[in-house]
């Protein structure tokens, strides 16, 4: 899906960030060398993702949307400048509220979490790759890519799209 572009195509901007205050809403207890596998740290389920669904769902809604404006800010766009937004496939809950955020119609969003679920770090290429497949990834237009995740962290990437249909034969 993604692969080598032409001058004034591809990456335009992006917005990372991380807000650690917000760790102890979605990690994974042990694992790594801090916390390494024992009796206790298996029979405790401490190396399975724990989330706090509530402060995640709040998290997620109030960043996604500041992310992606400061990402257009930095290159002089508005949200109206956004052909599609792809984002992380968390919930819908979470993908509608960021868009209403946006004042974006769902009709510029792409949404398959009712088709494979959260996939976690693969949701926005897999989305990518639908969005693709189905046609609405057009030449020129300007596609946003924005997602979460653990620590609690948050990135948004925007792209001048270039490859068109016969591309991805």
């Amino acid at each position: 899906v993604l692969g080598p572009v032409e001058d004034g195509y591809g990456i335009l901007s992006v917005d990372l960030g991380a807000d650690g205050s917000g760790g102890k809403y979605l990690n994974m207890p042990a694992g790594g060398s801090r916390h390494p596998a024992s009796h206790e740290t298996v029979d405790n389920h401490e190396h399975f993702i724990h989330m706090n669904g509530k402060e995640v769902f709040k998290f997620a809604v109030r960043v996604l949307g500041r992310s992606v404006m400061k990402a257009l800010d930095k290159i002089g766009m508005t949200k109206n400048d956004i052909d599609l937004l792809v984002p992380h496939q968390a919930n819908v809950r979470i993908i509608d509220s960021a868009a209403k955020r946006l004042a974006l119609p769902l009709a510029k969003v792409m949404v398959n979490v009712d088709q494979y679920a959260n996939t976690s770090a693969a949701s926005i290429p897999i989305a990518l790759c639908d969005a693709r497949d189905q046609g609405r990834l057009k030449r020129d237009e300007i596609v946003v890519l924005v997602g979460f995740g653990a620590g609690l962290t948050y990135g948004s990437l925007v792209i001048k799209w270039q490859k068109t249909e016969e591309a991805k034969k």
